[in-house]
């Protein structure tokens, strides 16, 4: 399948810090748009146990070539040890939207 251009990053947070990352990686045109979902209920394990968090979910939207910046970006930023990060490649997106992305969070 032919690369599209954009990449959707998928992470979730707590939140009171959502908002925050979202808004720095808009600042750092590292994005061009954050959805975040609230009250998502993340059952994991972790330290041995098995823990029950509400999170939100934030979808965000970069292109291509701003996608391993945005991920360290993310990254550091996050207050968890160890942030559930994912980089999804779609296999369609439409012409209008790729354009707009492109505009305001210009490839590098």
């Amino acid at each position: 399948m032919p690369d599209v251009g954009l990449r959707l990053l998928l992470c979730t947070a707590p939140s009171e810090a959502a908002p925050g990352l979202a808004r720095a990686l808009l600042e750092a045109k590292l994005i061009g748009c954050a959805n975040l979902l609230p009250a998502v209920r993340s059952l994991y394990w972790w330290e041995g146990e098995i823990q029950d968090d509400t999170e939100l979910l934030m979808l965000m939207e970069c292109t291509d070539t701003r996608a391993d910046q945005a991920v360290a970006a993310l990254a550091a930023a996050h207050p968890y040890d160890v942030p559930k990060i994912l980089v999804i490649e779609p296999t369609a997106v439409t012409e209008p939207y790729l354009e707009w992305l492109r505009s305001v969070a210009p490839p590098r």
